[in-house]
């Protein structure tokens, strides 16, 4: 089989993926959007998310400019190629957050109107269609660009630098989704916690009651944050678990002149190919019938999951018999196997604890019964302890996919940890549909309750949202599996790049990092340190954001006449709300996303060891820190749903509003500083590898 004939193939699949998320799309327009009232709710927070979204990428645009001038700066390839495929990388991504959010903010009321006609199951089907939209999106642009990448600069301008090139357009995609994570996490969460804490907690009024004036920027953060923000987080994860085995094939094998390097080049893509074919597969078989609504949408990723296993087992041997050098094509196949498990696993270690199915959730909703504080200790307790059950998944697969590596090849085993990556997302497209399926949700129960809906059309709603909060765990879980598994393949590919500059200067090269060398310890402690200060710079930027959210909100139920009483002439003013979050949460962004890309470059330029360490002390930390917050705000999320469900004393009880403080606690953890941590950690590395030469020719030390 000629290897570059998956090239092709994969082109082919993207298309094949936008196809299917334009098919979605028109479905989800073609449904009922409900009355006037619920179709005027729907624009207004279109309206405010389309808003925020242009101002953003305006904002990230000037980022984006300045790291392309940097670009052609320092690097010999910066003009104009690598600043352009830098910029097609975050345009790709902007793009994706920019189709998905549109779908989504459509598919609300579609959603909520789909409960009153038909209930539960017809509301999952609108909802898991608006979801697809983004999976597929996301998915068929990471594939179809990455792919154009490769065979623009390689098969037509046929540069000899073109894997170094094709890195940039990750850093693209890298630097739209630190931002949209950071941003939208920002402004999701500082809307819910103003309008949880003075509306259900202060003024005692229900979630999402059209008199709180936070509402609408509530709505409006549901898609800001968990659509647009996770679409640029997962495209991220995707064109990073691509860039890092592509990218190790050609700097290793390609370099050493091994006769299988074009087939490690573009096995990574064939696999993405049958992964977004299975997906499509999958995504069909979501069909609601007699089944629960959890095993209906685990059906698809199950078949989704089964399909791409088959798919790579008739790959593996074709592309890999009788190759010189290759000495058993099963181990890259094993690879890849051990990618998907440890995907399955942690996503069924987030489940387990963020299910109200299960004993964690309802053991954190029962400390609810004794106050907030024994609520908010139970789930840092149990938000630590899935990390290290995380952390044990992940290294025991990162152990057994570079075993898996070395069985194939000679000096694979980083190959095959990098395969490894690209295995967790194959089946991105049906992940992503799961996951943003939730949002939509959400929406739809904040328009039911704002247009008066009956009261078994929010219950519906709710049941879909709670669902939607286990599988955004699940997927978060993915998204921060893969960014440890593609973050340590870039930190080796890093340090392979590092060395051929070196060789090519007569300068000795790195082996090993040496923890008795100081510049390496100063770099682990730097490193260990920065994600804790990252994330203390987005917390704190969560609680600004809502603290001027909070105070507009007392403004208007003080100064309004009879707007808290229910008087239907007292009318909110939503849009003041919505312009404050707005304003405050880019304000806020700036900050920590460019600290995480400012931090390698300062210190590569001083010492390469120096940063070797600050790299291995951020994925290290950042990797627990991620992982144990998305987990705990996930599980304080479903404990006050459980309760609000009519445990321990229901709705309005005085554990009901334990465990409201426990999901305002959870709300920045699980949507803001959680998920953007996996992507600081793959910025820091691939800014890292891009500048390797820069960092050699004009370091200090």
């Amino acid at each position: 089989m000629n290897p570059e004939l998956w090239l092709y193939i994969s082109m082919a699949m993207g298309v094949l993926g936008l196809a299917v998320a334009a098919f979605y799309a028109s479905q989800v327009l073609s449904a009922d959007p409900g009355n006037e009232e619920m179709v005027r709710l729907m624009s207004v927070i279109r309206k405010g998310a389309m808003a925020f979204l242009r101002r953003e990428y305006l904002a990230i645009a000037v980022f984006v400019a300045f790291l392309a001038v940097l670009l052609v700066i320092f690097l010999p390839w910066g003009w104009p190629w690598g600043a352009v495929a830098y910029v097609f990388g975050a345009f790709l991504s902007a793009l994706a957050g920019f189709i998905g959010m549109r779908i989504a903010t459509a598919a609300n009321a579609r959603t909520a109107e789909a409960a009153r006609q038909g209930g539960v199951a017809q509301a999952l089907s609108v909802a898991f269609r608006g979801g697809a939209v983004m999976g597929f999106t996301v998915a068929g642009l990471g594939l179809l660009g990455f792919s154009l990448g490769i065979w623009f600069f390689r098969n037509v301008l046929d540069r000899d630098d073109w894997v170094t090139i094709v890195t940039a357009i990750g850093l693209g995609a890298s630097s739209i989704a630190l931002f949209a994570r950071i941003g939208g996490g920002i402004y999701t969460k500082a809307a819910d916690v103003g309008a949880d804490l003075v509306g259900k907690v202060e003024a005692g009024i229900p979630e999402d009651d059209p008199r709180n004036p936070a509402v609408i920027a509530d709505n409006v953060g549901d898609n800001v944050g968990d659509v647009a923000g996770m679409g640029a987080d997962l495209f991220e994860s995707y064109m990073g678990s691509l860039v890092a085995p592509i990218t190790y094939a050609v700097i290793v094998f390609g370099v050493a002149g091994a006769a299988f390097t074009l087939q490690t080049v573009f096995y990574p893509l064939a696999i993405a190919a049958i992964g977004m074919l299975a997906s499509i597969i999958g995504s069909f078989l979501v069909r609601p019938g007699k089944a629960s609504l959890g095993a209906t949408l685990e059906r698809g990723t199950w078949v989704a999951t089964g399909l791409t296993i088959l798919g790579i087992a008739i790959l593996t041997p074709a592309l890999f018999n009788d190759v010189d050098g290759v000495k058993n094509p099963w181990g890259f196949f094993g690879a890849v196997l051990v990618g998907l498990i440890v995907g399955v696993a942690i996503g069924r270690i987030s489940m387990w604890f963020t299910s109200d199915q299960y004993k964690v959730v309802k053991e954190v909703a029962r400390q609810a019964q004794t106050g907030a504080a024994t609520v908010i200790l139970s789930g840092v307790s149990e938000g630590m302890r899935s990390a290290a059950y995380s952390v044990m998944v992940v290294a025991a697969g990162m152990g057994a996919a570079f075993w898996a590596g070395e069985l194939a090849v000679d000096d694979g085993g980083i190959y095959g940890v990098a395969i490894a990556a690209i295995g967790v997302l194959a089946t991105l497209g049906i992940t992503v549909s799961v996951d943003a399926y939730g949002p939509i949700a959400d929406n739809a129960g904040g328009i039911a309750e704002m247009a008066h809906l009956a009261p078994e059309v929010r219950d519906a709603t709710d049941e879909l949202d709670a669902l939607g909060n286990t599988t955004a765990a699940v997927a978060k879980g993915f998204a921060i599996g893969s960014a440890a598994v593609t973050a340590l393949a870039l930190f080796f590919t890093f340090f392979r790049a590092v060395n051929v500059e070196l060789e090519k200067a007569g300068e000795p090269m790195i082996e090993s990092l040496d923890l008795l060398n100081i510049w390496v310890i100063v770099g682990l402690f730097i490193g260990g340190m920065f994600p804790y200060l990252f994330g203390a710079q987005t917390i704190q930027a969560v609680g600004r954001s809502a603290v001027q959210i909070i105070e507009e909100v007392r403004r208007q139920f003080r100064e309004i006449p009879g707007l808290r009483e229910g008087d239907p002439d007292a009318l909110p003013d939503y849009d003041k709300v919505i312009d404050i979050a707005t304003r405050s949460s880019l304000r806020e962004m700036v900050i920590p996303g460019t600290m995480a890309v400012a931090l390698p470059l300062v210190v590569g330029f001083i010492s390469i060891e120096m940063l070797g360490g600050v790299l291995a002390g951020a994925l290290v930390s950042g990797f627990l820190l991620a992982i144990y917050m998305a987990n705990a705000g996930g599980m304080w999320d479903n404990a006050k749903k459980f309760v609000e469900a009519g445990a321990f004393g229901g709705k309005g009880s005085e554990a009901h509003k334990a465990a409201i403080v426990g999901d305002t606690v959870g709300d920045p953890f699980k949507d803001t500083t959680g998920p953007s941590m996996n992507i600081v950690i793959k910025v820091m590395m691939i800014v890292s590898l891009i500048f390797s030469s820069a960092f050699v020719s004009n370091g200090l030390f």
